[in-house]
């Protein structure tokens, strides 16, 4: 069993990504992915009401790789605006669906290509557009 930790989201990305799912072919794996992540978060809440160290939507965090000790800087984004080179990740990655309604220092198991399954720990949610007033985004 893969390793799932409890996530926390906000009403507003819940609704802006059921749109994006019921865009897009639901057989595709990121979207089953994404779907999963949605089903099972235990807490769902107001923008208002977000915890500052939780991730959403256009957050940018910090994680660390624990087997090799790499930092990773990478922004959530919706599809269209995902950018590796910037390290703006989609929320259909594989990465990207983990990462989302995620608190600071959680783990999540992340499939590298390869076959090979990283172990990242969330180190710091570093912007966050909710704790930053930024709702329209």
């Amino acid at each position: 069993m893969s390793n799932t930790p409890a996530i926390t989201l906000t009403r507003l990305d819940v609704q802006r990504l059921e749109k994006l799912i019921d865009s897009l072919d639901d057989t595709l794996p990121g979207v089953i992915a994404l779907q999963d992540e949605l089903d099972r978060a235990e807490l769902i809440v107001g923008h208002e009401e977000v915890p500052a160290g939780v991730v959403t939507m256009n957050s940018r965090v910090h994680c660390r790789e624990e087997s090799s000790g790499k930092d990773y800087h990478l922004t959530l984004v919706y599809p269209k605006e995902a950018n590796a080179d910037e390290g703006k990740i989609s929320i259909l990655a594989p990465v990207g669906s983990a990462l989302l309604g995620l608190s600071a220092g959680q783990h999540i198991d992340w499939p590298a290509p390869g076959g090979k399954t990283l172990k990242l720990k969330l180190l710091e949610v570093e912007y966050q557009p909710e704790a930053a007033g930024h709702f329209d985004l």
